[in-house]
């Protein structure tokens, strides 16, 4: 008798792991994936960002679902499984803490990204700074971009509502600014260094401290009725290291922070330097 396949379910990181952090991906990364999903293997998005922050030439490759805002939110073909966003009083707490402190910050939702006036103000000037630079004849590398984020405009934090805050990301003028919001916030949230490039002391992404890539993916397993065991995680960041927890095997990117490559199974090659393509060679994912 010839023995099944073993079907396997993916969860990809976004920022550092199918994209440079800017808007450029490795040539091998959207076939590699639809590879792997033509050969019977699921294919899911595992990111920080917000559902409606997925950048479009990510979206465009095709995944049967995603886990976004780090686990507030999870969708499987089509269908919402988790949505658990901050309960109103611990969102307002969360806002106080950032506003005592005079920490700029931006909220998720699971439709979109707000800005406190701060945090708009500094990505104006940001943005500002990088025109001077390309106006002058210097090159601006994607990263510097921050993700398009410098040039964007966004709705004010004060119009969020307070009921559907997923997660906040913050940037601090100091670096003390990451353990000053640990002590304000206590267990109650868990505050992790930030993946993407921001200007400033420090900078960083708080949630809830149960929601988490590693909780969502566990409630999506048993949701798939799927073991863990299963399951694959390639990320590079802060923010992956619970989803490398609970995944039978974790793959750090060539770039990942050196503390995820010691959790890792396997470090695979940069980010553009086709990672995602070789670990899925490597796993026979394809």
């Amino acid at each position: 008798m010839i023995p099944t396949p073993r079907r396997r379910i993916i969860f990809l990181d976004v920022d550092g792991t199918i994209l440079e952090h800017g808007a450029h991906m490795a040539p091998g990364t959207p076939d590699a994936i639809r590879a792997a999903r033509a050969a019977g293997h699921l294919v899911y998005l595992s990111t920080g960002r917000s559902a409606a922050d997925i950048h479009p030439s990510v979206a465009e490759i095709g995944f049967d679902g995603a886990v976004t805002n780090s686990g507030a939110l999870v969708t499987s073909g089509g269908e919402v499984v988790v949505d658990r966003p901050l309960s109103e009083a611990a969102a307002g707490r969360l806002i106080a803490a950032l506003k005592g402190r005079g920490i700029r910050y931006f909220l998720q939702t699971r439709d979109g990204v707000y800005a406190s006036d701060d945090m708009a103000e500094l990505m104006r000037e940001y943005a500002a700074a990088l025109d001077a630079r390309e106006a002058a004849g210097e090159a601006v590398r994607p990263e510097d971009s921050l993700v398009g984020l410098a040039h964007r405009t966004f709705p004010s934090a004060d119009e969020a509502d307070l009921t559907r805050i997923d997660k906040a990301v913050f940037v601090s003028d100091h670096a003390e600014g990451m353990d000053e919001l640990r002590a304000d916030l206590g267990d109650e949230f868990l505050v992790v260094p930030g993946s993407m490039p921001l200007p400033g002391g420090s900078n960083g992404e708080i949630n809830e401290a149960d929601v988490t890539k590693g909780s969502a993916i566990e409630l999506l397993l048993a949701h798939l009725g799927m073991d863990a065991e299963d399951a694959v995680a390639i990320g590079d960041s802060w923010n992956d290291i619970e989803m490398f927890q609970v995944c039978g095997v974790a793959v750090a990117m060539g770039n990942a922070h050196p503390e995820l490559k010691e959790l890792a199974d396997f470090v695979t090659t940069d980010v553009l330097d086709d990672g995602i393509a070789n670990a899925f060679a490597r796993l026979g994912l394809a």
